[in-house]
């Protein structure tokens, strides 16, 4: 556990300041980003599930998904953290202990279920956040959890009002143990900002390689306060379009 340790705490430190976290999905994937100079990644469950030829959206079993994720670390020599969507039906001691036999050391946990078509309850998510952290804690990991919430993107599934809900599930979680926040989509920079005024935790953002984020390209992403970029499936995305126009004159 002790280079598992090193790696959680190298990955911790890294959201003092600022950090960009770019999304792999296979072992090429992770290679290429480390060559270009990131020391820490992030794997993500749609681009791996479309790695697999499975769906996003626990279209993967736990078994799967541990198995992608773990092809993925063995390839790298960063800390790597991984989505595990909302666990997989796996207990949090038991998505703890195999997240760390695969080798990573962080990871997103979001509230949507979608095994059972439904949201945790705000507390619901919160202790299972806490779950989890009890379990990292017990193995001598202080492994990343980067909670996250779809009260933007389902609002549909908790009827409430979305910045209301992302603000509670956010602090919330973060009162759990969560070591960084992640709430989806917000739908505007004042949305995003309401929820950096409420938590002392770093904030992550999406964004497209080229097309940025919702309050922007990298600049405006660091003076806004977030203090975390990840890349979801829009890294794979835009290289498949990149790799359609390659191709498109060899039909």
């Amino acid at each position: 556990m002790s280079d598992l340790s090193t790696k959680a705490t190298a990955l911790l430190t890294m959201h003092d300041e600022f950090v960009v976290l770019p999304t792999a999905w296979d072992a090429w994937s992770a290679r290429t980003l480390v060559d270009a100079g990131f020391a820490a990644i992030t794997i993500g469950s749609h681009p791996l599930a479309e790695s697999r030829g499975q769906e996003d959206g626990e279209g993967m079993t736990l078994d799967d998904a541990m198995e992608g994720i773990a092809r993925i670390v063995a390839s790298v020599d960063v800390p790597v953290s991984a989505d595990v969507e909302s666990g997989y039906g796996a207990e949090p001691a038991e998505l703890i202990e195999r997240l760390l036999e695969a080798g990573a050391v962080g990871l997103n946990v979001e509230d949507t279920v979608h095994g059972e078509g439904r949201m945790r309850e705000a507390q619901e998510h919160a202790d299972y956040v806490a779950g989890l952290r009890a379990a990292a804690d017990a193995a001598g990991v202080d492994v990343v959890i980067n909670a996250r919430t779809d009260a933007f993107a389902r609002p549909e599934l908790h009827g409430g009002d979305p910045l209301e809900q992302a603000i509670l599930r956010m602090e919330l979680a973060e009162q759990a143990g969560a070591r960084s926040l992640y709430p989806v989509k917000p739908p505007t920079p004042e949305a995003l900002a309401a929820i950096l005024a409420r938590v002392s935790l770093p904030v992550n953002v999406t964004a497209h390689p080229v097309k940025g984020s919702v309050v922007g390209q990298l600049d405006e992403i660091r003076a806004s306060g977030a203090r975390r970029v990840t890349f979801g499936p829009l890294l794979q995305a835009s290289l498949t379009e990149s790799i359609q126009e390659l191709v498109q004159p060899w039909r």
